[in-house]
């Protein structure tokens, strides 16, 4: 008499995207002294070298390329943005941001009015500073840039968020910028819409100053 086993068709879990190194539940590290030679110009203060990463954010581009953010420990994002494929050698930037501020939007007219004129201008002023808007469209309106993101969590949860966004710089005194970028961010909850602004600054890491901790 023969016994036959079967095996159960499990449910793939969703996976987190990978690149550099980076995953969801890793860490890393960044050259501590070229984070201290460029703070003092930054809106940013005491931005940590050491990273875990708790989050990981996917969106693709009207471009054709992805957008990849590892939300750590420390309120930051390394973000990778790559063209044309998922590994290193399609890597086109990579900045490490710090979010400034988050504002709940409650309403739907605040909301338009927040698309309309509070994401997209032709200079942001923040800590006293100038950003000037990257991002420009052919005409004299340049509205925000869509894209969805979706989030895989370390309890593998999975969500997506509607983002607009748009793209700021302001130049430092060595030559390099520091970038700032505002989004309205959009999340259906059950029958709700969770909505807010928000705000952040960053600026350019090259990927040799990266060290992958495991």
């Amino acid at each position: 008499m023969f016994k036959k086993w079967f095996k159960s068709e499990q449910p793939k879990k969703p996976q987190a995207p990978e690149v550099m190194g980076l995953y969801l539940g890793g860490s890393f590290e960044l050259d501590a002294l070229k984070l201290k030679l460029i703070t003092p110009e930054l809106c940013i203060e005491n931005p940590a070298s050491k990273h875990l990463i708790q989050a990981v954010g996917q969106a693709e581009l009207d471009t054709g390329g992805t957008l990849l953010r590892f939300y750590t420990d420390d309120d930051a994002f390394l973000q990778v943005v790559l063209d044309g494929g998922m590994t290193e050698n399609h890597i086109t930037d990579v900045k490490l941001w710090y979010f400034y501020s988050t504002t709940t939007i409650g309403t739907e007219s605040q909301w338009k009015q927040c698309l309309a004129d509070g994401i997209s201008k032709p200079t942001y002023e923040l800590e006293g500073f100038e950003f000037t808007r990257i991002w420009d469209a052919v005409g004299d309106v340049s509205p925000p840039v869509a894209v969805t993101e979706k989030t895989y969590e370390e309890d593998e949860d999975v969500s997506e968020t509607d983002q607009f966004m748009m793209l700021y710089e302001r130049h430092l005194s060595d030559g390099n910028t520091e970038s700032l970028l505002v989004a309205g961010e959009e999340k259906i909850v059950g029958q709700n819409a969770d909505r807010c602004l928000v705000v952040s600054t960053g600026f350019d890491i090259q990927p040799a100053d990266i060290r992958i901790n495991g």
